[in-house]
């Protein structure tokens, strides 16, 4: 394809697997536009309520305060100007994601910001799971973590800096500034403080070199949750929204309902309501700055009826992931998805099956950017290393077995020469007429044994083998410019 001569992270490129008929995406579509407008959304935030205004909403007052009705006419409207197309840049140009609606190539990427770092420790024999707060000291190494796995294609902060130093005031521009010099892949998180954007702007804006640079290569973006489901507009974080949206730089406007709590249980009600609250946020979003940057940000989760946690591990969430991601490519839209997250609190069977389930599934979908995949356990309470060294190695496994088959007929002919040639033979074993070297990969066995301590013990190592590896930080120059220009860079952040 044309797409693949432009430097990018390759990912996997697939056929995508489709749940919804066509009828079906229409009607789903359809439920959605008609919630939009009954219920409608609870908003109180003013900026928004006289965005929607301005443009054709009607808007109600009620006890829960201003009520927001999005015509149809709108949605059409900011479908029109929603970019299909979103540039994710990096530090390292070959690490570049170009996210196209409509082209299901998958990448993977870390994502939540948990409290708890797990550790292994094999010192005493058997493993000892060892819990610590999460810090800048932990979010470097799992920065340089990330950093070294080949599967693993953009950084979401995964671990909370939790020092006692970090304040509301300092944290987004030492947590972009720690994770930017610790990784040459895109970086990606929420923003704490508004009065910080800016800052944080300038830091992308230095590390890619000057403003114009940033523009084409945006070496970090914005994730922001807008909707409290069912249908609830968040006040402060609309704030946070509206502000990147002006100033164009990539977000993703992520809704997560849980069904069966904050949404219906039922896939096809599921659906409906978290495409309505995502079609809401990119109306919002191109309202402020027409054809700016978003994905679809499709997390939709089921609800565990013992204690109404979360829970991804289940065939349900699958279900509705899948069809998020069909819904995002039916109107154009790049698609942010989740899999690889189990609600085992340590590693191992439970862990590797929950995530598994998800991970052979919802890729298939062709949803371009895949967040949770490393690492994570309790849900996304918890970031375990060795973990993430794990689900590396079985993202591995995933993007081989998500190939399209290697059956063309311009190799027929090699095809009958070469049965017909091992057929002439005495052994009759095709050992010896293996593609090799070959870029694809072989798997000639599980790719993490360890003979005493198993996969977790093989994970172990190379985790501890990746810490040694020296540290792809900024150069010199730069960090420099940082502290000169930014307020509150803290000497933690570039040692």
């Amino acid at each position: 394809m044309k797409r693949d001569k432009v430097k990018q992270r390759e990912g996997i490129l697939v056929s995508p697997h489709e749940r919804l008929s066509e009828s079906q995406v229409k009607l789903v579509d359809e439920v959605s536009r008609e919630l939009l407008e009954d219920p409608g959304l609870i908003c109180p935030n003013k900026q928004a309520v006289k965005l929607f205004k301005d443009a054709g909403a009607r808007i109600a007052e009620t006890d829960e305060g201003p009520k927001v009705s999005i015509p149809s006419s709108l949605i059409d409207k900011s479908l029109k100007t929603a970019p299909s197309t979103v540039v994710l840049g990096a530090r390292d140009p070959d690490n570049k994601l170009i996210l196209d609606a409509h082209e299901p190539r998958v990448r993977f990427g870390s994502g939540s910001e948990t409290n708890v770092w797990l550790e292994v420790d094999f010192d005493n024999g058997k493993p000892q799971f060892v819990r610590k707060d999460g810090s800048m000291e932990l979010l470097k190494k799992a920065a340089h973590l990330a950093e070294n796995l080949e599967h693993l294609d953009f950084f979401i902060r995964c671990v909370n800096m939790r020092d006692d130093f970090i304040t509301v005031d300092n944290k987004d521009v030492n947590m972009f500034s720690l994770c930017l010099n610790n990784i040459g892949k895109h970086v990606q998180a929420g923003i704490t403080n508004i009065d910080r954007l800016d800052d944080v702007i300038k830091i992308g804006e230095i590390v890619a070199g000057g403003k114009e640079r940033f523009e084409k290569n945006p070496v970090l973006s914005f994730i922001t949750c807008i909707i409290k489901s069912p249908f609830q507009i968040v006040d402060d974080t609309t704030d946070k929204f509206i502000e990147i949206s002006k100033r164009r730089v990539p977000i993703v406007i992520s809704s997560s309902p849980m069904g069966g709590a904050t949404a219906p249980f039922d896939e096809f009600g599921m659906v409906a309501q978290i495409n309505a609250e995502l079609l809401a946020g990119v109306a919002l979003n191109q309202l402020v700055a027409p054809e700016a940057p978003i994905l679809y940000g499709a997390v939709p989760v089921r609800t565990r009826l013992d204690n109404l946690r979360d829970m991804y591990g289940a065939p349900e969430f699958n279900h509705y992931n899948i069809d998020c991601a069909q819904m995002a490519r039916h109107y154009g839209i790049p698609c942010y998805s989740t899999a690889g997250v189990g609600d085992a609190s340590v590693p191992g069977i439970q862990a590797t099956v929950e995530k598994i389930l998800t991970l052979l599934s919802v890729p298939a979908s062709g949803a371009q950017y895949i967040h949770y995949a490393f690492g994570l356990l309790e849900r996304t309470a918890v970031f375990c290393p060795e973990q993430a060294v794990m689900d590396n190695e079985h993202i591995g496994l995933v993007k081989y077995a998500l190939e399209d088959p290697n059956v063309f007929p311009e190799e027929k002919e090699k095809i009958l020469k070469l049965i017909r040639k091992v057929m002439g033979t005495r052994h009759k074993a095709f050992i010896n007429y293996l593609p090799l070297p070959s870029k694809q990969a072989v798997y000639a066995r599980y790719p993490l044994e360890d003979d005493e301590n198993g996969a977790l013990g093989a994970a172990n190592t190379k985790y501890k083998n990746i810490m040694e590896k020296q540290r792809n930080n900024l150069p010199a120059e730069v960090q420099n410019e940082i502290r000169a220009k930014i307020e509150d860079i803290l000497p933690e952040t570039f040692n």
